[in-house]
């Protein structure tokens, strides 16, 4: 089966760029995704623009042009995204089967882990951004669920031998009893659902003259708040404390957080696990993925994967992590 970047070529892809006017230098540079695929692209007596093709079937045109509206509203209040170029009044483009967004070029480096004062900035961040996510939904991108990256997640992994025999009773068993306590816990927790960025990883935010800017908007969707914050979270229990306080001080300043969701942190990790692998599996027929990640599916992975479930269950049995 041809993988679905199969015809996406250096020229395919100047090719798009021009289509819509711009006229390139033929200087084109492929940049580190594996979801999508993402090329710095030269431009003519202009600075290089980034030009990023959608894997083809994952999201609608109006679940794209949702995020570029979110990403358009962040913008217009002055919080530091990086926002599709608007050119004759679109943002999403289509060539040779092909969709595609442009992007303005910005350079800067990843947030350091565990850096307090960053982490307060950070939060300060997180905190505009929520403001302007739970204002109201989105109507074309789906919530974080238990279902879909929990349960929909694991039956992938169960339907299509993903899985080594060896492995699969002690996987299958420990993962269902992992989803039985995430979803015992969500139903405890109250929690409300807002647009947020929802895969808010330091890889993607960057640091440029002291100024934070937010970047890859693509997995956004509705889900709880403390899903974009628990992922900026490092090291042991006494680190995490200290680092949320100081995210959650920025963050107060402009949204105000609701703590009982805290307890969610556990069962969203979990959730992550479980659809990490799913993601993996759904995507081998790509072949960036076996050539980046040819550990998956040795029996050396799976184990991992069984021990890290397990000891996702014991953390979600412990005390969540509060704010004082």
């Amino acid at each position: 089966m041809a993988h679905p970047f199969a015809t996406l070529t250096p020229d395919l892809v100047l090719d798009a760029v021009e289509s819509i006017g711009f006229v390139s230098d033929a200087r084109i540079l492929a940049l580190n995704s594996y979801e999508n695929r993402v090329y710095q692209v030269g431009i003519d007596e202009s600075q290089p623009l980034i030009a990023k093709f959608y894997r083809p079937n994952r999201w609608t045109n109006e679940a794209i042009l949702e995020e570029h509206s979110f990403t358009a509203e962040l913008a217009d209040v002055e919080i530091p995204v990086v926002a599709p170029l608007v050119h004759n009044g679109q943002t999403l483009f289509e060539h040779a089967g092909f969709r595609f967004t442009l992007f303005p070029r910005r350079g800067g480096r990843a947030p350091e882990p565990g850096n307090l004062d960053q982490l307060y900035r950070l939060g300060q961040l997180l905190g505009r951004i929520h403001a302007v996510g739970a204002t109201r939904p989105f109507e074309h991108r789906e919530a974080l669920g238990v279902k879909n990256f929990g349960h929909d997640s694991l039956n992938y992994l169960l339907d299509n031998d993903v899985i080594p025999r060896s492995l699969l009773p002690a996987y299958s068993s420990v993962a269902k009893d992992l989803l039985k306590r995430v979803e015992d816990v969500y139903a405890a927790t109250p929690h409300q659902n807002i647009r947020m960025h929802g895969d808010c990883h330091p890889g993607n935010m960057m640091t440029r003259d002291e100024i934070f800017h937010i970047v890859d908007l693509d997995d956004c969707r509705m889900g709880p708040a403390v899903q974009d914050i628990w992922m900026m979270l490092a090291g042991d229990r006494q680190d995490c404390l200290s680092q949320l306080s100081e995210l959650m001080d920025g963050y107060n300043e402009f949204h105000d957080f609701d703590p009982r969701e805290l307890a969610l942190i556990e069962p969203l990790r979990a959730l992550r696990l479980l659809h990490y692998s799913a993601w993996l599996a759904r995507r081998w027929d790509d072949p960036a993925f076996p050539h980046s990640f040819s550990w998956f599916g040795t029996e050396r992975y799976w184990g991992d994967q069984v021990l890290a479930l397990r000891e996702q269950l014991a953390a979600l049995n412990e005390e969540p992590l509060k704010l004082f």
